[in-house]
């Protein structure tokens, strides 16, 4: 599925300056490919469909920059946790994907996102529906524009290539 998606702050020529690799992660079931379908195709599918794997590619403006986006959608079943590690190699970005499902989950979110990121070493927490399709463009902008714009490490251990969790 391709789709070309423009943000809001965005004036760019169309012509991708850079490809970004954006993998999604996260337990089945969870809305990790409604993501990329509400944010590629602006709508929800209503059937769920367990992926193995599949991935989109979008030419995206930000900031007056385009990029090309690769999309990777991940199996989150356990009986594929073996194939899910294949998609990782060369990823610039990974969104962790999770479902608020529960009144406590929902209550707690905030916080236990704010956690999570400090766990993982994540650039940022972003919250969104797929249903509703409230601020998934902000999700995908963020994660744009983390890998445009690395924040400065505090103490960079390695001189190899690294990727950004978001």
């Amino acid at each position: 599925m391709s789709a070309n998606i423009t943000s809001n702050s965005a004036t760019g020529n169309g012509t991708a300056t850079k490809f970004i690799k954006c993998v999604t992660v996260g337990d089945g079931a969870v809305g990790k490919t409604c993501l990329l379908i509400s944010y590629t195709s602006n709508t929800f599918p209503t059937d769920y469909v367990p992926t193995v794997f599949d991935n989109f590619s979008a030419n995206v403006s930000v900031d007056g920059q385009t990029v090309n986006l690769g999309l990777w959608d991940t199996a989150g079943q356990e009986d594929y946790n073996r194939l899910r590690p294949l998609s990782y190699r060369g990823a610039d970005v990974f969104i962790l994907a999770f479902s608020l499902i529960s009144k406590p989950s929902f209550e707690n979110i905030s916080k236990k996102g704010e956690e999570l990121k400090k766990q993982i070493g994540a650039v940022t927490y972003v919250e969104c529906s797929a249903k509703t399709q409230q601020n998934v463009k902000g999700v995908f902008d963020a994660a744009i524009k983390v890998v445009l714009r690395p924040p400065k490490l505090k103490k960079p251990k390695r001189r190899y290539k690294s990727c950004l969790f978001l």
